[in-house]
């Protein structure tokens, strides 16, 4: 076998392709995934803070009483 039959058979040989593709393919999407997770990772956390400031803010329990709300002393009337 010579050199120029080698390199035709090289160049007609499609076996890896598939596989090429395949990593391609793979690495696309983790990139993506990871770009998409940063993204709405820091969004939701961002909402998070804010949503606890505000829980935290506007309800604080002590003794059976809550500020801003109706509920004082802990006990309750009626029968």
């Amino acid at each position: 076998m010579n050199l120029l039959n080698i390199f035709k058979n090289f160049k007609n040989d499609e076996s890896g392709a598939v596989t090429v593709d395949w990593v391609v393919l793979t690495g696309a999407v983790v990139g993506l995934a990871l770009i998409i997770g940063t993204t709405v990772g820091s969004s939701v956390s961002t909402a998070a803070g804010s949503i606890a400031g505000q829980i935290t803010s506007s309800t604080t329990f002590s003794g059976g009483s809550t500020t801003g709300g109706s509920t004082t002393g802990g006990s309750t009337t009626g029968g």
